[in-house]
């Protein structure tokens, strides 16, 4: 059996020596924390516009996290092409052949996606928080105040469990462009279109994105009903990524390479 820190380290050694999946990882950084801070200016030039409900219901917090939406369009592939490259490569009959046990090279393949994800994700969320709360002048949040340290910390963990719903996802479809052309227009289109449809937006609340990004607000929305908390949001949210590692794993286990 192969020593568990040799294979942690193989697994490292090829996400950060394959271009694309560091630059994915740079690019949901930037994009992120632009995207965020511009939004944020622009609040706070337009704020004597604004209507008093407006005003009332502003959640300076998650207006810094604007940009995660098209952040996560960069985690996404990050995810799909930690494993599914392997697929399209033909890498993984050689990764198998070096660590047999299709169980040990699959939680290690996770734990680092996991962790790089992680680290990412919360350096994403605290430089985005702080720079666009600085952007807002005086109607800014202090992290501090109530709630915020936890939006904040949970902008990192909604980062991390896409990447890793991701990663199960593709490891089950073992194809990056099978996987980006279902998780993509899900994420991006569908998700956001169904929220919006007043006869399936209470099953789409329960969606992995829908239900995740709850733990970014402060302020909750004003025609939002859902039946969880934020805590309760990220929960669901980890729901459907234990599902999809599981079956991952299952995949990889029956299917030849």
């Amino acid at each position: 059996m192969a020593a568990t820190s040799a294979v942690l380290q193989s697994e490292w050694t090829k996400i950060r020596s394959v271009r694309s999946t560091v630059w994915t990882l740079a690019l949901a950084f930037l994009v992120t924390l632009a995207l965020g801070a511009i939004i944020c200016a622009v609040f706070n030039s337009q704020w004597s516009s604004m209507s008093d409900s407006d005003k009332a219901t502003f959640d300076p917090t998650n207006t810094s996290f604007f940009g995660m939406t098209l952040g996560q369009l960069a985690l996404i592939v990050f995810g799909v092409l930690v494993i599914s490259s392997e697929y399209s490569t033909g890498m993984i009959r050689t990764s198998l052949a070096a660590v047999p046990q299709r169980g040990h090279f699959y939680a290690s393949k996770v734990l680092v996606a996991g962790l790089l994800a992680l680290v990412v994700g919360m350096v994403t969320s605290f430089l985005t928080f702080f720079l666009g709360q600085a952007l807002l002048g005086s109607h800014h949040a202090s992290i501090g105040d109530p709630g915020v340290f936890r939006a904040v910390f949970g902008a990192g963990l909604y980062m991390t469990l896409i990447v890793l719903f991701c990663v199960g996802t593709a490891a089950m479809l073992r194809s990056p462009m099978l996987g980006l052309g279902i998780l993509m227009p899900f994420f991006f289109l569908v998700s956001p279109i169904l929220t919006a449809v007043p006869k399936v937006k209470s099953v789409a609340r329960y969606f992995p994105d829908q239900a995740g990004q709850k733990i970014m607000q402060v302020v909750p929305d004003s025609d939002s009903h859902t039946s969880y908390g934020p805590w309760g949001g990220i929960g669901i949210m980890a729901i459907w990524v234990a599902v999809v590692l599981i079956g991952g794993y299952a995949v990889l286990k029956r299917r030849d390479a």
